[in-house]
Parts: structure tokens; sequence; C-alpha cells
């Protein structure tokens, strides 16, 4: 592992973590978004760069001296190079962002502000949006329950996007547009204290990708915290550039979920769980099977993918 530092880094408050795999050019972007859009906040940068193979650690050094740069040779994963970063990190506060974002004015000043306002929540977040600037919901969620399995087995969360009701760990219809309590802040734009992250111990390293803000978060639910979000810290975040494929992604999300199921519900509900996340994923798979065949185009895709979860159950079932 080889270490870029650069000794003369600001006495800072804040470090912002930034975990690159094969993304060099959008880790470039957001870390020139984030240097530029935080004006009253002093930061550190870490970039840990995942063994990339597109030249993400060379160029990171080369652009931002000011930053520090740790090129692993392997693969540690999302929750582990996180960790690994946390572990040496001496400031009060951790901010987690992902290399494929974009910070928009004032994102760290204004998420910043209102963790300090608002000491209770523990873990802050803010509102993403996609290139476009159309709303990106997932910058935060609410926990899985039996309800909302029970919606998603049934379909009914897919029929009733912007139902609260029916599909309620997206909470449907909010638009991430006023300060709320929620049950999870997904890490890509994910401000913490160091001093709860280490009460913690930080991520669980058996979420590899995918589920360890939502364990994280959790975990500090039970002492107490309850996580926010603040519309007035925006960003914009791609989504998923570090998946290889859209059957990747999705695999490891249902896994990611089902041991979120195993660790967080009671023990007594946990086969219900994951039998209503095996007809969950049945009834998908059937859907858009059937729109493959009468629409073709982008359904065949999603249908392959949606298939090579399905045909994984035996592993996602197990968890992580």
């Amino acid at each position: 592992m080889t270490d870029s530092q650069n000794p003369s880094l600001t006495e800072a408050e804040l470090t912002v973590i930034v975990i690159s795999y094969n993304t060099r050019d959008m880790t470039l972007t957001a870390i020139r978004s984030l240097y530029e859009t935080t004006k009253n906040v002093a930061i550190n940068v870490v970039v840990f760069d995942n063994a990339s193979s597109d030249g993400s650690a060379e160029a990171v050094a080369e652009a931002f001296p000011q930053a520090r740069v740790i090129a692993s040779p392997d693969n540690l994963g999302f929750a582990k190079a996180n960790n690994v970063v946390a572990s040496e990190v001496e400031t009060e506060w951790l901010l987690l962002l992902n290399p494929d974002t974009e910070c928009h004015p004032g994102a760290v000043d204004n998420l910043m502000a209102f963790a300090q306002a608002r000491p209770q929540a523990g873990i802050w977040g803010g509102r993403t949006v996609f290139p476009d600037g159309s709303l990106n919901i997932a910058s935060c969620w609410m926990r899985i329950t039996p309800w909302s399995l029970l919606c998603r087995s049934l379909g009914l969360s897919t029929l009733f996007p912007k139902s609260e009701l029916l599909n309620s760990e997206a909470i449907g219809g909010w638009q991430r547009d006023t300060v709320r309590e929620v049950d999870i802040v997904v890490g890509c734009f994910l401000l913490i204290k160091r001093s709860l992250w280490n009460e913690l111990d930080g991520f669980d390293l058996r979420y590899f990708m995918y589920g360890e803000e939502a364990d994280l978060c959790l975990r500090a639910a039970k002492q107490g915290y309850r996580p926010a979000i603040t519309p007035d810290a925006q960003i914009m975040h791609v989504v998923g550039a570090a998946s290889k494929t859209r059957g990747d992604k999705i695999l490891l999300v249902t896994k990611a979920r089902a041991t979120l199921v195993r660790d967080h519900w009671p023990a007594a509900l946990v086969p219900l769980g994951l039998v209503l996340m095996w007809i969950a994923v049945g009834v998908r798979t059937l859907g858009l099977g059937l729109l493959a065949k009468l629409r073709g185009g982008r359904w065949v895709d999603r249908a392959t993918a949606q298939t090579e979860v399905w045909r994984a159950r035996r592993d996602w079932l197990v968890g992580y």
C-alpha cells in the first residue's frame, strides 16, 4: 500500500473520506467540487483507492497535492476501506463522500451547521439529485419491516411508489425537501462524529458493499440517536458507478438486505422476513420477465439482471 500525503495539511475539524474504485474522472470532479464549494469548514481529504486499474490514485495525487491519497494493492471493499482511514483520523468529524458525487454550493458547510444544531441525530445527511437535477431519493431510507417486505412481495411498493404507506422504506412521495428524522442515512454523503464512529466500532466488515451504512445507523439508533436529513445540504450522485453490472449490484443489495433482516429483526421474525424476500424477488422476476416478452428493449436487460438474482437465491438468503 502506498501513501501520498502532503505534510502541510491544514488544522482541520472535518476529514472527508472518499473510497474510489476505477472512477478516476468522477473522483477528480468530486474532489474538485468539494474544495470549490466548502468555504466555512476546514477540511482534510483522504482518498483511499481500492486497487483501481485506471490510474485513479496517481491522477488524484497529481491534481490535488493537498489531499492524502492511499493506493491499496487490494480491493478492500467500501466498509473496510473506510474503517482503515477512520482509524487514523484525528479530526472531530468524519464525512463519507462517494467518488461519483458533486457537491453543490454550501453542501458541506450547511451539513456541518445542521449537525451542530441537531446533535441528538448522531448521523446526518443531505439531499441528493441526479445529473439532470431531478430528485434522487437514495440519500436516505427507512428500515426494513415486515410491512415493507409484505408490500414488496405483493408488488404494492412498485405499483404505488409515491405512497408513504405502501412504499415505506423509500418514504414514498417525500421530496427530501424538509428536515426529517430517518432510519438510514446513505454512505454517499454521511456525516458522523469520530467519537460515535469509534463507539460503534465503524462499519461491520461482513458488509463488503451495500448495507453497511444501514447497519451503522440502526446500531446508532439502539443507543438513542435519531439520524436526520437536511435539504440545505445537496449533492449530485450518479449512483452505482463502481458496480460492474445491474445484476451484480442488485445481487449485492439483496444479500445486504437479507443480512440486515438477520441482524436487526427479532430472531422469531427472521424466517418470515426471508420468506417475504424470497417471494418479493420471485414476483419481481416474473413481472420483469413478462414485460421483457411484451415490450422488449430495456426490459430485456432488467429481466436478465433480475433472473441472475433469482438464480442466486440460495446465496443471498444466507446473507453475508
